[in-house]
This record gives structure tokens, sequence and C-alpha cells, in this order.
């Protein structure tokens, strides 16, 4: 019983935190399922993000929906580079980080104004992701899996970690600093 009341505060976390991740990611899927044979619109409004930010650097790039999977295709002029599903969106590591922010107690009045910006540097982080496999897709192709599946994922979770840790030692309800 003792050991029950010692890790209690760990366990509230743990509760809140699957709870609110399990919420987020059911109701996403259901978001994701509602548009059928259709790429989501987040998945689409990313990828012509990225299309446009590819044009900035001089790339005759476009965003195009398939025709036959939930997927926007980067095309460079007319050949597909990349497929974009629904993973790629960045959703699902937003799902994350604000489980983790709003099950970590902290300064009630910092939780919005933080997960806003999170949510700002992580969708830039992903964007960066993107339009870094579109080039890795053109100049290394061979690499194109790897990077895809662990180096940019890791990338990625490690910008949540550093979001999770400022959090943890500015924000939190006993924490002496202040930003």
């Amino acid at each position: 019983m003792n050991v029950l009341h010692e890790f209690r505060p760990a366990f509230i976390f743990l509760g809140k935190f699957l709870g609110i991740y399990i919420a987020g990611n059911l109701l996403y899927g259901v978001f994701v399922e509602s548009f059928g044979n259709q790429p989501d619109v987040v998945t689409s409004s990313v990828s012509y993000q990225a299309s446009v930010i590819l044009s900035w650097f001089g790339e005759q790039s476009s965003a195009t929906n398939s025709t036959e999977k939930p997927t926007v295709l980067l095309q460079r002029s007319g050949h597909t580079v990349i497929s974009v599903y629904e993973g790629c969106n960045g959703i699902n590591v937003m799902i994350v980080f604000i489980a983790f922010v709003l099950a970590f107690s902290g300064k009630k009045k910092m939780i919005v104004p933080f997960i806003g910006i999170g949510l700002l540097i992580l969708h830039i982080s992903n964007l960066i992701r993107i339009l870094l496999l579109y080039y890795v897709a053109i100049s290394f192709e061979n690499y194109f899996y790897f990077v895809h599946k662990y180096l940019f994922t890791a990338a990625l979770y490690v910008v949540v970690f550093v979001l999770w840790a400022v959090w943890i030692i500015y924000f939190n309800e006993r924490s002496t600093k202040n930003i």
C-alpha cells in the first residue's frame, strides 16, 4: 500500500497522459476516416505548404492529391518525388506533445501559450523534415527509407523532448526558474 502512495503522482501522470493520448488519437482517427479515400485537409495543407516553400528555392514543385490513395504527391516537374500520407502531417507527434503538457502539472496560465508555441515549432520542424525528405528522395534515393523511418523521425521526437524539458524546467508548478 505504501508503494501505491509513493508512486501516486507518477500513476496520475501516466493515467492522464494515456487518457489524453488515446482520446486524441481516437478523435484524429475519426477525422481522418471521414475523408475516405482522399487525403485529410491537414495532410493536404502541410503538403501544399511544403510545395510553396520548395518553389521559393526554385523547385518546379507541386502538391497533388492522389487519385488512388489518401495521400498527397509532392511532384517535381510532373514526376512524383514523395508521397505524403496522413502519418507525415505531424498531428500524431503533436498529440503526444499536448498529452504530456496537459498531464504534467504546470503553471496554468502558461499551458495554452506554451502548447500554441510548441505546436508551431513542431509544425515548422515537420515541414523542414518533409522538405529534407524531398531532397533526400532526389539526391540520395538509396538512403530514403533509413532517413525517413529512423533519422528524421528521431529528430522530430528530439524536438518534442526538448519542448517537454523546457516545460518541466521552466513551467513546472514547483519551478523557481522563469523565462
